[in-house]
């Protein structure tokens, strides 16, 4: 079976005036269904590129980007944005909540560009809501919300679509320790119960640990592969 994201020979080149800055050189990638790996790599190693590639966002100046069997170079804006709504889940460390708005309604926003009614949309964001452990708090803005609690409505806004890949940047930055446990607890169980494909970009070890596979990136190329402890441990069919 091919995997869910192989990518071959990417390059990402940016131009700024005269000089032209390399964010990817010939980087190759393949994350199986289901996995949970760690994008690691210090500032301007090229991950955040790479991020941006891998959910539909942006696309490489040369290289292939296969998504699910789809070759998503050759996509047209407006099927980067159907993938992107069906098939990706986004969470990020500033959570891109809208204040104004309820937990409910945030969690629900991407089925609103779906046109689904009203009542389904409200549904389905109620049952994502309640797989973060956020019963009872539908109703609440942003701000009646501790940072943790934010971010894991927007797991649930990323959940909310049954995505077959969930892109996490750096989802625990703006968090304390508990929060961020905790946070990495709920990614963990979705990857492990629900057999969702996580790609995590990080800078912190220990929340790396999380994921089964670390990728290392350095000058925009993979630098190494490593499993964690949680990769190497053996499955339950296995102990």
């Amino acid at each position: 079976m091919a995997p869910l994201i192989h990518c071959e020979d990417l390059w990402k080149i940016y131009r700024l005036g005269d000089v032209e800055v390399q964010a990817l050189c010939g980087l190759n990638l393949s994350i199986e269904n289901g996995e949970f790996v760690a994008i690691m790599g210090s500032s301007g190693s090229g991950k955040s590129t790479l991020m941006n590639i891998l959910g539909c966002l942006d696309q490489p100046t040369r290289g292939r980007y296969w998504l699910n069997g789809i070759d998503v170079a050759a996509q047209r804006a407006d099927q980067l944005a159907d993938i992107r709504n069906r098939q990706i889940g986004f969470v990020f460390q500033s959570f891109n909540l809208i204040p104004r708005t309820s937990a409910l309604e945030n969690a629900q926003l991407p089925l609103f560009y779906r046109g689904l009614p009203l009542r389904e949309q409200r549904a389905l964001a109620t049952t994502a809501l309640g797989r973060v452990g956020l019963q009872g708090r539908e109703r609440h803005y942003p701000t009646q919300l501790s940072g943790g609690q934010q971010q894991r409505v927007a797991i649930a806004r990323a959940l909310v679509t049954s995505p077959s890949l969930l892109l996490a940047d750096e989802p625990t930055g703006n968090l304390d320790t508990e929060s961020s446990r905790e946070i990495m607890t709920i990614l963990d169980r979705l990857n492990k119960q629900q057999g969702i494909t996580i790609i995590l970009i990080t800078h912190e070890g220990d929340i790396a640990a999380y994921a089964e596979r670390e990728v290392v990136i350095k000058d925009g190329r993979v630098l190494m592969e490593r499993r964690t402890r949680r990769g190497l441990a053996p499955s339950p069919t296995e102990a």
